[in-house]
């Protein structure tokens, strides 16, 4: 299934002559958080429900074009890109125009999107997360993919979860046929830090042993 099979056209964007009536109208009927707008048939952007319901129900809609906010999608953009559109302006709902940004072909909703990522190989296959950190600049995919695939490993799917002071922290989903331990003190041996806990995890198994044992002795 392509991402393009999610377009809905459930809702028809407002005209910018209507009143803002319609608008809030809309918004009690539906959960979304934005409704696009059109100009002459051309859209122009989307109104935030937020805006919308401090508003006299009595205006027009273009009397208030500074509130439009305008972002949107395209059928080629791709699906991951979609998300991160979705993320950036805080929206459950995305205009989707045409390739040309010419025509606007209705919309696609935050669910139906995660939908689609939830049937990638990255949360679909069988498989373990092992989250890392390095330095930002000292970490690189394809040295991260070289330590796990030169130790029998297979690679689902990465990405970078965190970057806080000057520490990159990468997530990424491994094959669940796969030595885990092997991978794991890999990763240490070439720097990296190993923020994710697993019980194959050797190095850990042997520091929890070692504090057990410490324990035991300063209690006799």
């Amino acid at each position: 299934m392509k991402i393009t099979d999610y377009i809905i056209k459930d809702i028809d964007p407002l005209d910018e002559h209507l009143l803002m009536g319609e608008a809030q109208e809309l918004f009690t009927q539906t959960t979304y958080s934005h409704v696009p707008i059109l100009r002459e048939g051309v859209y122009v952007g989307c109104l935030n429900e937020n805006d919308v319901h401090c508003l006299d129900a009595k205006e027009v809609i273009a009397e208030n074009n500074h509130m439009y906010e305008v972002f949107f999608v395209r059928t080629d953009t791709n699906w991951l890109n979609v998300l991160e559109a979705f993320a950036q302006n805080n929206a459950n709902l995305m205009p989707v125009l045409d390739e040309e940004n010419a025509s606007y072909l209705g919309y696609y909703e935050l669910a139906d999107v995660m939908t689609y990522f939830n049937s990638t190989p990255f949360l679909s296959e069988n498989g373990s997360i092992i989250v890392i950190e390095h330095g930002i600049y000292d970490y690189s995919f394809s040295e991260i993919s070289q330590i796990i695939e030169s130790n029998d490993g297979k690679v689902l799917g990465a990405f970078i979860s965190q970057i806080k002071n000057e520490v990159a922290q990468i997530s990424i989903k491994i094959g669940s046929d796969t030595s885990f331990n092997t991978i794991l003190q890999a990763f240490r041996r070439y720097g990296y830090v190993v923020v994710s806990e697993h019980q194959e995890d050797a190095f850990i198994k042997d520091l929890r042993d070692r504090s057990q044992y410490l324990d035991k002795y300063l209690n006799i």
